[in-house]
């Protein structure tokens, strides 16, 4: 009987929740008979913001978006006001780009799967990857002074060279982070209990994968090969070799499976453009030449990234001033998380706690 069943409230002030996230789940017994996510907690109106700030000044504002990747929000942004004025980077900046978005994503990676394994109640993975964390945060503050919150980039660049030392910096730590993945690989991957917990829960097909909107590392873990890295280039990456791992059931397993991947594979990219960076000279320019004071023409873009969680989007409307007319951030985070209560139906409560942290959802980005 449906008045028999127990309905709880899940956060939004639990740990496990990862933010300010709240779900409204009725349980019978243990197993989850329907679960209603509610959006909206961390609502600060960053779109409406944007109509009262000049171009320059929303920068800081996509910071706040994924605050676990806060890199990779900046440049979506950038890349979207370059868009809609007609503004070509110069390769060196979108080299330096490169590196610190896929030092971004893993970072943010290493977020994922660390409190996946917390949430599960493996302990140990997040201690052995969080000193690698650290030390990305070390490589960001020494390029900008910021270690969270970046405000990475320019309008038209970046804002300084690759900082000395950086290189040698790269080849002392790029052997103990993958000496942190593969001991998280050993740990993990064919452990009998994270088999147990992880393979088979909250498992969807590609056909509802594609129907939810799903895109990013939640895609790619039922099949689906999409990546705009390689799909829609930007940044120069058609001119990196690099492999797009995916799953097969978009099981929790397979959601980090393909997070633990695709670290390998930004650290191949990062050494690729490393060397590209070398090969161009010391005075090559790191900004495109635009006014002090940017005015967009009337018009309207839309531009598109693969950050960590996905597709992050930007809608761009100029109406000829020095303020966005309109602007519309299509984040990855909403379009996994309004899926929610159907890929929990029917699962236990525990199981609920590893879906939601298998998805990455971050509440800053989810509610704008």
């Amino acid at each position: 009987m449906a008045q028999d069943y127990v309905k709880i409230n899940i956060g939004p002030s639990h740990p496990a929740m990862h933010g300010t996230l709240r779900v409204i789940a009725e349980t019978d017994g243990e197993t989850i008979i329907n679960a209603e996510p509610e959006i909206g907690y961390l609502h600060r109106g960053v779109e409406k913001l944007a109509e009262s700030m000049t171009y320059h000044q929303f920068i800081p504002v996509t910071d706040r978006l994924n605050y676990c990747s806060a890199i990779p929000n900046n440049v979506a942004y950038e890349m979207a006001v370059e868009k809609l004025m007609g503004i070509e980077v110069p390769e060196k900046a979108q080299l330096i780009r490169v590196i610190m978005m896929e030092l971004s994503r893993i970072s943010d990676h290493i977020v994922c799967v660390g409190i996946l394994g917390v949430d599960i109640g493996a302990l140990t993975p997040f201690f052995y990857l969080f000193i690698q964390r650290e030390t990305i945060y070390e490589m960001f503050e020494w390029y900008n002074g910021s270690r969270l919150t970046n405000t990475f980039g320019r309008i038209g660049g970046v804002e300084a060279p690759l900082f000395p030392g950086f290189e040698q910096k790269w080849i002392e730590f790029k052997p103990e982070l993958m000496k942190a993945i593969d001991e998280m690989d050993k740990l993990l991957t064919h452990n009998r209990i994270w088999m147990d917990r992880t393979i088979g829960t909250t498992a969807f097909s590609a056909e509802d994968a594609l129907n939810w909107g799903f895109t990013g590392p939640c895609l790619r873990a039922c099949g689906v090969k999409r990546d705009l890295r390689r799909d829609e280039p930007y940044c120069m990456y058609d001119k990196f070799e690099f492999d797009i791992p995916v799953g097969k059931y978009g099981d929790v397993f397979d959601r980090y499976w393909v997070r633990m991947i695709e670290m390998y594979e930004s650290i191949k990219i990062i050494d690729q453009a490393i060397e590209m960076y070398k090969a161009l000279p010391d005075d090559a320019p790191l900004m495109a030449k635009v006014p002090k004071i940017l005015k967009a023409s009337e018009g309207e873009i839309y531009s598109a990234i693969e950050s960590p969680n996905g597709e992050l989007g930007f809608y761009l409307r100029g109406d000829g001033s020095d303020k966005p007319y309109r602007l519309k951030i299509r984040p990855p985070c909403y379009m996994v998380y309004q899926a929610f209560g159907e890929l929990v139906n029917g699962e236990m409560v525990a199981d609920l706690i590893a879906c939601l942290s298998s998805l990455n959802v971050i509440a800053g980005e989810l509610d704008r």
